[in-house]
């Protein structure tokens, strides 16, 4: 199993421990990470190497949001990149009392590939069509992307599972 870490943060994956299918052919990413789980999926199909499943933990679903939200978040980052995770952090765990993770330094480019990364649902279809089970996971409280889009968008190619009251990080409490 291959786990891609959400955006500034590492080792969070214990977080997923109860959805997280732990077989070797599993391809896993949170966030951010999602778009990289995706991203990793693709090439490793394209070089013939097997994938069963590729989950996908509250994936960065940016696309339906006004450029103007993107502008703002990009902004933020670029004044105080310190208070914009720290409010980021903040709004991952929303609206329970926050967890310690793990950060790693990052850069406006991963912020800006990740707001304005486009899910492709003909690549997704690909992916299942070459027998790969894809997963995504919703929390309906998660107050970081466009949940009810995004559940509306991965129905087509995924089994979505929708979990009420849940955060950005899939946690109840």
């Amino acid at each position: 199993m291959k786990f891609f870490s959400g955006f500034s943060l590492i080792n969070e994956e214990y977080l997923f421990e109860e959805y997280i299918e732990g077989s070797q052919y599993s391809i896993c990413g949170f966030s951010y990470g999602a778009i990289k789980a995706l991203n990793a999926t693709s090439e490793m199909l394209k070089n013939s190497q097997r994938v069963d499943r590729l989950q996908l933990f509250s994936p960065a679903f940016f696309q339906t949001k006004e450029e103007k939200f993107k502008r703002l978040q990009l902004m933020s980052y670029k004044k105080s990149k310190l208070l914009y995770l720290k409010q980021f952090m903040k709004g991952c765990f929303f609206p329970y009392e926050e967890k310690i993770v793990e950060n790693i330094d990052t850069d406006i480019s991963e912020l800006k590939e990740l707001l304005e990364y486009e899910w492709s649902i003909e690549r997704l279809k690909d992916i299942a069509d070459k027998g790969v089970k894809i997963e995504v996971y919703l929390g309906s409280c998660d107050a970081i992307i466009d949940v009810q889009q995004a559940r509306e968008f991965f129905l087509e190619v995924a089994t979505v599972t929708y979990i009420k009251e849940a955060n950005h990080f899939l946690l109840l409490n």
